[in-house]
C-alpha cells in the first residue's frame, strides 16, 4: 500500500507503532508532573518505554536489517526494564 507516496509494509506499521508509544511517553510524563506540580516518572513511561522499543527493535532486526537502528534501541529498552525492576523492587524496601 502507498499513501502519500510512502510504501506502507507490515514492518513499517510496527516500527510506527513503536515510534508512536516511544514518542507518546513523553506524554504522559508531562501529564504526570503537571498534576503532581513537580517532575514524575510513572511505571506507564516505563511500559510505554519498553514496548515502543521492543517493537522498535523487532522493525530494526526484522523489517530493515539495520544495525545502527537496532543498536539505538537496544540500550533505551535495557534502561526502561532496569527502572520498572527499581520501580517493583526499589533498593530501600519502600
Amino acid at each position: 500500500m502507498e499513501i502519500l507516496g510512502v510504501t506502507i509494509t507490515a514492518w513499517k506499521l510496527v516500527g510506527y507503532l513503536g515510534v508512536g508509544l516511544f514518542a507518546g511517553r513523553w506524554f504522559v510524563q508531562v501529564h504526570a508532573s503537571s498534576r503532581s506540580g513537580r517532575p514524575t516518572v510513572t511505571p506507564v513511561f516505563w511500559y510505554m518505554s519498553i514496548t515502543g522499543s521492543l517493537l522498535l527493535l523487532l522493525y530494526f532486526t526484522f523489517g530493515k536489517n539495520d544495525s545502527v537502528g537496532i543498536l539505538s534501541n537496544l540500550f533505551p529498552f535495557t534502561i526502561a526494564v532496569y527502572n520498572l525492576w527499581l520501580h517493583a523492587y526499589p533498593r530501600d524496601g519502600k
